[in-house]
């Protein structure tokens, strides 16, 4: 029998967590981890807009840890569950990316604004749907426990993504785009 995407259990509103335990659509439970796979589709976008291998290479492995963050925040935490998690070689191996891509870029001396090239306004939005996951987590663990990881990881991937949004405008020749404020 072949699998069936729909399944028509969330026809009222609402959705399963791993565990079987229900929320609703509009929990923040399930906000937290609509909004990380929201991230993830658009870290797709960035990783199919750049030619550089090692980009491409490195954002499909942040792809894989936003998966087992997502499976995290989507497995009930009153249920004992072995379930995927975020090491500190995860958020080391963030750290190391920012390090190396800081070295060899100009020194920041303005705001910058999103912009010069679609991959760079790309990475500019995937780091504001990171932002706003992480808020979202923040929140969630305000009331739920949430690992520190998670929290760590998402803080972290931000700074990330600000740089690599200036080192891919500096691959495709992209000026950055100053602020200029009144």
């Amino acid at each position: 029998m072949a699998f069936k995407i729909y399944t028509k259990t969330g026809d009222e509103g609402q959705t399963a967590l791993f565990g079987g335990k229900r929320l609703s659509k509009s929990h923040l439970r399930i906000e937290c981890y609509g909004t990380v796979d929201e991230l993830n589709s658009f870290l797709g976008l960035v990783r199919d807009g750049s030619q550089d291998k090692h980009v491409r290479d490195l954002l499909f492995e942040i792809q894989n840890r936003l998966f087992d963050l997502g499976a995290n925040l989507a497995t009930d935490p009153d249920k004992p569950m072995t379930v995927p998690s975020l090491h500190e070689k995860d958020i080391q191996l963030l750290e190391n990316e920012i390090d190396a891509m800081e070295a060899s870029l100009p020194a920041l001396k303005n705001f910058i604004l999103p912009g010069g090239h679609t991959v760079v306004s790309t990475c500019h939005v995937a780091r504001c749907v990171c932002r706003r996951a992480e808020r979202l987590v923040v929140a969630l663990n305000e009331t739920e426990p949430v690992t520190s990881d998670v929290l760590k990881y998402l803080n972290r991937l931000s700074d990330f993504l600000f740089v690599l949004a200036r080192k891919l405008g500096e691959q495709v020749g992209a000026e950055e785009v100053i602020w200029k404020g009144r």
